[in-house]
């Protein structure tokens, strides 16, 4: 059955974004924006984006992670490195990072390349999770098929028993990866559908040359 959209419209108007406003360095003027949409409110995860890859079946696949921290060797979130992300981005590191804040119509859209963070700093990440997080992370073999949602609580059941009174050791099969940006676009929300998108490319030499785009 085919559902017309095409009066889903909106117009975009609380900001505009130019070239004398941005900061040389993209960390930085993300940091301003993530730090924008705190304080617009709204949105209960700011720090939720979209991490794509291409998968082992030669598909792209696009799923919403937290984003844990960043600085300037990258952008870091956790997974379990056997599940179907963990796989396609150990297979082939070139990811693309995204972010939408609708409260303040703004996108940042990241590529580039992911790899492991070092074991302690999983490890330290892993054991500031609350113990239930700990513990379903265990409790899951993320992305193998289940037969029913029983088997996950009956696993969860037993770690719980297991670990009562005893602190869990982060699995090694999960842990962080950290995205080193190669490209950075930020794009803002205008009249008109005439979007503000600004991207910055890093350069042989290290240098984030910064390029306004047609939208």
């Amino acid at each position: 059955m085919k559902q017309d959209l095409h009066n889903y419209r909106k117009i975009y108007e609380k900001a505009e974004l130019i070239r004398e406003n941005l900061d040389e360095n993209p960390l930085m003027q993300f940091r301003k924006w993530f730090y924008d949409v705190d304080e617009a409110g709204g949105i209960d995860e700011a720090n939720a984006m979209s991490v794509s890859s291409i998968g082992e079946d030669g598909f792209p696949k696009t799923r919403v992670v937290l984003l844990k921290s960043y600085d300037e060797n990258g952008f870091v979130f956790y997974t379990n490195y056997e599940s179907e992300k963990g796989k396609a981005i150990l297979a082939n590191p070139k990811v693309c990072l995204s972010f939408f804040w609708a409260n303040t119509e703004r996108q940042v859209i990241i590529k580039g390349k992911a790899k492991k963070v070092p074991d302690q700093v999983s490890d330290n990440y892993f054991s500031s999770r609350p113990l239930g997080s700990q513990l379903g992370a265990m409790a899951s073999n993320q992305s193998n098929v289940i037969e029913n949602r029983s088997i996950l609580e009956n696993n969860l059941k037993k770690l719980e028993e297991t670990y009562k009174n005893e602190t869990p050791e982060r699995p090694k099969n999960w842990g962080g990866f950290v995205v080193k940006p190669l490209s950075i676009e930020f794009w803002q929300g205008r009249p008109n559908r005439l979007h503000d998108r600004f991207l910055y490319t890093l350069t042989p030499d290290l240098y984030w040359k910064i390029e306004r785009l047609a939208p």
